[in-house]
Protein backbone atom coordinates (compact mmCIF):
# COMPACT_ATOMS: atom_id res chain seq x y z
CA UNK A 1 0.00 0.00 0.00
CA UNK A 2 1.30 3.47 -0.89
CA UNK A 3 -0.19 5.14 2.14
CA UNK A 4 0.86 8.64 3.43
CA UNK A 5 2.54 9.03 6.85
CA UNK A 6 -0.19 9.66 9.68
CA UNK A 7 1.38 11.92 12.20
CA UNK A 8 0.59 10.38 16.30
CA UNK A 9 -2.99 10.46 17.52
CA UNK A 10 -3.54 12.27 20.81
CA UNK A 11 -1.52 11.12 23.74
CA UNK A 12 0.81 9.66 21.69
CA UNK A 13 4.33 10.06 20.09
CA UNK A 14 5.30 7.49 17.83
CA UNK A 15 4.12 7.40 14.62
CA UNK A 16 1.43 4.69 13.68
CA UNK A 17 2.26 2.31 10.97
CA UNK A 18 -0.26 0.46 8.76
CA UNK A 19 0.10 -3.23 9.53
CA UNK A 20 -2.72 -4.55 6.91
CA UNK A 21 -5.17 -5.03 9.41
CA UNK A 22 -4.77 -2.12 12.08
CA UNK A 23 -2.34 0.41 12.90
CA UNK A 24 0.14 -0.26 15.29
CA UNK A 25 1.59 2.79 17.64
CA UNK A 26 4.20 1.81 19.53
CA UNK A 27 3.11 -1.70 21.32
CA UNK A 28 -0.28 -0.75 20.53
CA UNK A 29 -2.17 -2.17 17.66
CA UNK A 30 -5.66 -0.61 16.88
CA UNK A 31 -7.97 -1.29 13.97
CA UNK A 32 -8.97 2.47 13.03
CA UNK A 33 -6.65 5.75 13.62
CA UNK A 34 -8.63 7.95 15.76
CA UNK A 35 -7.87 11.87 16.27
CA UNK A 36 -10.88 12.31 18.52
CA UNK A 37 -13.07 14.70 16.75
CA UNK A 38 -15.43 15.49 19.51
CA UNK A 39 -18.80 15.24 19.70
CA UNK A 40 -21.06 15.85 16.49
CA UNK A 41 -24.59 16.16 17.72
CA UNK A 42 -25.39 12.90 15.68
CA UNK A 43 -26.23 9.69 16.94
CA UNK A 44 -26.84 6.23 16.29
CA UNK A 45 -30.24 6.56 16.08
CA UNK A 46 -29.50 8.91 13.15
CA UNK A 47 -27.44 6.43 11.09
CA UNK A 48 -29.97 3.61 11.74
CA UNK A 49 -32.79 6.12 10.47
CA UNK A 50 -30.26 7.33 7.29
CA UNK A 51 -29.38 3.65 6.62
CA UNK A 52 -32.51 1.89 6.94
CA UNK A 53 -34.21 3.96 4.79
CA UNK A 54 -31.72 5.26 2.51
CA UNK A 55 -29.52 2.79 2.00
CA UNK A 56 -27.19 0.92 -0.51
CA UNK A 57 -29.65 0.31 -3.36
CA UNK A 58 -31.55 3.57 -3.13
CA UNK A 59 -31.76 4.98 -6.86
CA UNK A 60 -30.47 8.35 -5.82
CA UNK A 61 -27.14 6.86 -3.83
CA UNK A 62 -26.09 4.54 -6.90
CA UNK A 63 -25.99 7.55 -9.42
CA UNK A 64 -24.27 9.42 -6.98
CA UNK A 65 -21.95 6.43 -6.23
CA UNK A 66 -21.40 5.62 -9.98
CA UNK A 67 -21.13 9.33 -10.83
CA UNK A 68 -18.10 10.06 -8.28
CA UNK A 69 -16.16 7.18 -9.20
CA UNK A 70 -16.60 8.02 -12.66
CA UNK A 71 -15.37 11.40 -12.46
CA UNK A 72 -12.09 9.93 -10.11
CA UNK A 73 -11.00 7.25 -13.03
CA UNK A 74 -11.41 10.23 -15.56
CA UNK A 75 -9.17 12.89 -13.78
CA UNK A 76 -6.81 10.94 -11.69
CA UNK A 77 -3.66 10.74 -13.64
CA UNK A 78 -1.40 8.72 -11.55
CA UNK A 79 -1.50 4.79 -12.11
CA UNK A 80 -1.55 4.04 -8.64
CA UNK A 81 -3.30 6.92 -6.54
CA UNK A 82 -3.80 7.45 -3.26
CA UNK A 83 -7.78 7.96 -2.83
CA UNK A 84 -9.80 8.54 0.05
CA UNK A 85 -13.51 8.55 1.30
CA UNK A 86 -14.39 11.03 3.51
CA UNK A 87 -17.50 10.63 5.00
CA UNK A 88 -17.50 7.08 4.44
CA UNK A 89 -20.12 5.70 6.66
CA UNK A 90 -20.78 1.85 5.93
CA UNK A 91 -18.38 1.83 2.87
CA UNK A 92 -20.86 1.40 0.34
CA UNK A 93 -18.01 4.04 -2.01
CA UNK A 94 -14.96 2.20 -0.53
CA UNK A 95 -16.00 -1.12 -1.42
CA UNK A 96 -17.40 0.01 -4.73
CA UNK A 97 -13.73 1.72 -5.72
CA UNK A 98 -12.01 -0.78 -4.72
CA UNK A 99 -13.77 -2.99 -6.72
CA UNK A 100 -13.21 -0.44 -10.07
CA UNK A 101 -9.83 0.96 -9.10
CA UNK A 102 -8.19 -2.59 -7.79
CA UNK A 103 -4.69 -0.59 -8.77
CA UNK A 104 -5.40 2.22 -6.06
CA UNK A 105 -4.99 2.75 -2.27
CA UNK A 106 -8.06 2.96 -0.92
CA UNK A 107 -8.77 4.81 2.61
CA UNK A 108 -11.78 5.71 4.38
CA UNK A 109 -12.33 8.74 6.96
CA UNK A 110 -15.15 9.45 9.32
CA UNK A 111 -16.67 12.00 11.77
CA UNK A 112 -18.67 9.29 13.42
CA UNK A 113 -17.22 6.33 15.08
CA UNK A 114 -19.77 3.85 15.24
CA UNK A 115 -20.24 3.05 11.56
CA UNK A 116 -16.22 2.96 11.13
CA UNK A 117 -16.51 0.50 14.09
CA UNK A 118 -18.46 -1.70 11.92
CA UNK A 119 -17.13 -1.14 8.96
CA UNK A 120 -13.62 -2.28 10.36
CA UNK A 121 -15.31 -5.42 11.02
CA UNK A 122 -16.78 -6.39 7.53
CA UNK A 123 -13.60 -5.06 5.78
CA UNK A 124 -10.76 -5.51 8.07
CA UNK A 125 -7.93 -4.74 5.69
CA UNK A 126 -8.99 -1.37 4.93
CA UNK A 127 -7.23 1.78 6.75
CA UNK A 128 -9.88 3.60 8.44
CA UNK A 129 -9.70 7.35 10.44
CA UNK A 130 -11.38 8.91 12.52
CA UNK A 131 -11.37 13.24 12.60
CA UNK A 132 -13.06 16.39 11.73
CA UNK A 133 -12.47 17.68 8.54
CA UNK A 134 -11.69 20.90 9.66
CA UNK A 135 -8.48 19.68 11.19
CA UNK A 136 -7.51 17.01 8.96
CA UNK A 137 -4.34 15.40 10.44
CA UNK A 138 -3.02 14.08 6.82
CA UNK A 139 0.11 15.50 5.07
CA UNK A 140 0.17 17.96 2.69
CA UNK A 141 0.36 17.21 -0.83
CA UNK A 142 -0.40 12.98 0.43
CA UNK A 143 -3.41 12.45 -1.87
CA UNK A 144 -4.44 11.90 -5.44
CA UNK A 145 -8.18 12.39 -5.02
CA UNK A 146 -10.69 12.42 -2.45
CA UNK A 147 -14.43 11.82 -3.13
CA UNK A 148 -16.99 13.89 -0.58
CA UNK A 149 -20.36 13.05 -0.55
CA UNK A 150 -23.21 14.95 0.92
CA UNK A 151 -20.60 16.24 3.67
CA UNK A 152 -20.20 19.74 3.38
CA UNK A 153 -23.44 20.29 4.38
CA UNK A 154 -23.05 19.02 8.02
CA UNK A 155 -20.32 21.25 8.52
CA UNK A 156 -20.71 24.57 9.89
CA UNK A 157 -17.29 25.69 8.56
CA UNK A 158 -17.69 24.30 5.36
CA UNK A 159 -14.79 27.10 3.82
CA UNK A 160 -12.20 25.35 6.42
CA UNK A 161 -13.17 21.92 5.09
CA UNK A 162 -12.38 22.96 1.58
CA UNK A 163 -9.28 24.25 2.47
CA UNK A 164 -7.92 21.14 4.20
CA UNK A 165 -8.71 19.07 0.98
CA UNK A 166 -6.89 21.57 -1.31
CA UNK A 167 -4.13 20.80 0.93
CA UNK A 168 -3.91 17.41 1.73
CA UNK A 169 -4.04 16.93 -2.24
CA UNK A 170 -1.37 16.86 -4.68
CA UNK A 171 -0.48 19.19 -7.35
CA UNK A 172 -3.33 17.74 -10.19
CA UNK A 173 -5.26 15.84 -7.69
CA UNK A 174 -8.57 15.18 -8.34
CA UNK A 175 -12.02 15.99 -5.43
CA UNK A 176 -15.22 14.53 -6.17
CA UNK A 177 -17.78 16.70 -4.26
CA UNK A 178 -21.38 16.57 -3.76
CA UNK A 179 -24.12 18.61 -2.15
CA UNK A 180 -27.14 19.36 -1.64
CA UNK A 181 -29.11 21.81 -4.08
CA UNK A 182 -31.64 24.77 -3.81
CA UNK A 183 -31.21 26.77 -0.23
CA UNK A 184 -35.06 27.80 -1.04
CA UNK A 185 -35.81 23.83 -0.33
CA UNK A 186 -34.45 23.60 3.49
CA UNK A 187 -37.05 20.99 4.81
CA UNK A 188 -37.46 18.79 8.03
CA UNK A 189 -35.49 16.43 5.77
CA UNK A 190 -32.59 18.77 6.18
CA UNK A 191 -33.20 19.75 9.99
CA UNK A 192 -33.59 15.89 10.89
CA UNK A 193 -30.31 15.45 8.97
CA UNK A 194 -28.50 18.14 10.56
CA UNK A 195 -27.56 19.83 7.28
CA UNK A 196 -26.86 23.66 7.48
CA UNK A 197 -27.83 24.14 4.09
CA UNK A 198 -28.31 23.51 1.11
CA UNK A 199 -26.29 24.67 -1.84
CA UNK A 200 -26.70 27.00 -4.91
CA UNK A 201 -23.82 25.80 -7.82
CA UNK A 202 -22.77 29.39 -8.43
CA UNK A 203 -22.36 29.37 -4.10
CA UNK A 204 -20.41 26.20 -4.11
CA UNK A 205 -18.12 26.96 -6.65
CA UNK A 206 -17.11 30.23 -5.61
CA UNK A 207 -16.01 28.44 -1.97
CA UNK A 208 -13.89 25.92 -3.89
CA UNK A 209 -12.49 28.37 -6.05
CA UNK A 210 -11.88 30.18 -2.71
CA UNK A 211 -9.99 27.04 -1.28
CA UNK A 212 -8.10 26.72 -3.67
CA UNK A 213 -8.83 24.80 -6.37
CA UNK A 214 -9.99 24.51 -9.57
CA UNK A 215 -13.33 23.66 -10.98
CA UNK A 216 -13.37 21.25 -14.26
CA UNK A 217 -17.06 19.46 -14.17
CA UNK A 218 -20.09 20.81 -12.69
CA UNK A 219 -23.62 19.80 -13.15
CA UNK A 220 -26.40 18.26 -11.37
CA UNK A 221 -27.68 15.01 -10.04
CA UNK A 222 -31.73 14.30 -10.41
CA UNK A 223 -32.51 16.99 -12.59
CA UNK A 224 -35.26 14.37 -14.29
CA UNK A 225 -36.85 13.88 -10.75
CA UNK A 226 -36.51 17.39 -9.52
CA UNK A 227 -40.14 18.74 -10.30
CA UNK A 228 -41.71 15.98 -8.03
CA UNK A 229 -38.99 16.33 -5.51
CA UNK A 230 -39.44 19.94 -5.23
CA UNK A 231 -43.47 19.49 -4.46
CA UNK A 232 -42.42 17.31 -1.54
CA UNK A 233 -40.04 19.27 -0.09
CA UNK A 234 -42.56 22.40 -0.41
CA UNK A 235 -45.03 20.28 1.34
CA UNK A 236 -42.55 19.33 3.91
CA UNK A 237 -41.90 22.86 4.89
CA UNK A 238 -45.12 23.16 6.07
CA UNK A 239 -44.07 20.52 9.19
CA UNK A 240 -40.81 22.32 10.39
CA UNK A 241 -42.63 23.57 13.53
CA UNK A 242 -43.62 20.18 14.12
CA UNK A 243 -42.43 18.30 16.70
CA UNK A 244 -39.15 15.88 16.09
CA UNK A 245 -41.37 12.62 16.37
CA UNK A 246 -43.42 13.76 13.61
CA UNK A 247 -40.86 14.81 11.59
CA UNK A 248 -39.11 12.14 11.46
CA UNK A 249 -41.79 9.79 10.89
CA UNK A 250 -42.45 11.52 7.89
CA UNK A 251 -38.98 11.81 6.59
CA UNK A 252 -38.95 8.04 7.24
CA UNK A 253 -41.70 7.71 4.94
CA UNK A 254 -40.26 10.11 2.20
CA UNK A 255 -37.14 8.24 2.27
CA UNK A 256 -38.57 4.57 1.63
CA UNK A 257 -40.35 5.53 -1.60
CA UNK A 258 -39.52 3.89 -4.19
CA UNK A 259 -36.27 3.93 -2.79
CA UNK A 260 -35.50 0.40 -4.79
CA UNK A 261 -37.10 1.30 -7.99
CA UNK A 262 -35.89 -0.32 -11.20
CA UNK A 263 -37.83 2.61 -13.02
CA UNK A 264 -36.01 5.18 -10.99
CA UNK A 265 -32.62 3.22 -11.60
CA UNK A 266 -33.28 3.53 -15.64
CA UNK A 267 -34.07 6.89 -15.34
CA UNK A 268 -30.80 7.96 -13.13
CA UNK A 269 -28.63 6.00 -15.95
CA UNK A 270 -30.40 7.80 -18.19
CA UNK A 271 -29.60 11.24 -17.02
CA UNK A 272 -26.10 10.02 -16.56
CA UNK A 273 -25.77 9.98 -20.69
CA UNK A 274 -27.43 13.11 -20.85
CA UNK A 275 -24.97 14.66 -18.40
CA UNK A 276 -22.27 13.97 -20.78
CA UNK A 277 -24.05 16.00 -23.35
CA UNK A 278 -25.24 18.62 -21.77
CA UNK A 279 -25.34 21.19 -18.36
CA UNK A 280 -27.90 20.38 -15.88
CA UNK A 281 -28.90 22.95 -14.38
CA UNK A 282 -30.73 22.23 -11.64
CA UNK A 283 -31.47 19.04 -9.35
CA UNK A 284 -31.89 17.63 -6.20
CA UNK A 285 -27.40 17.55 -5.83
CA UNK A 286 -24.71 19.76 -7.16
CA UNK A 287 -22.01 18.11 -8.87
CA UNK A 288 -18.44 19.24 -8.86
CA UNK A 289 -14.83 17.61 -10.17
CA UNK A 290 -12.32 19.79 -8.96
CA UNK A 291 -8.69 19.79 -9.18
CA UNK A 292 -5.79 21.16 -7.16
CA UNK A 293 -3.73 23.14 -9.92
Amino acid sequence: MNLPEFRPPPGCRETPAWTGCGFRTGKTITRILSYEPGDSGWTEELTALHEDTDDENHYINVASREHAISRVKRWIASRNPVIIDIGCSSGYTLKLLRARLPEATILGADFIMGPLEKLGESVPDLPLLHFDLRHCPLPDASLDGVILLNVLEHIKEDAAALRQIARILKPGGIAAIEVPAGPGIYDIYDKQLQHFRRYRMRDVVQRVRSAGLEVVERSHLGCLLYPAFWIVKKRNQRHLNAPPDVQKGIVAGNMRQAHDSALMNLLMRAESQLRHLVYLPFGIRCLLTCRKP
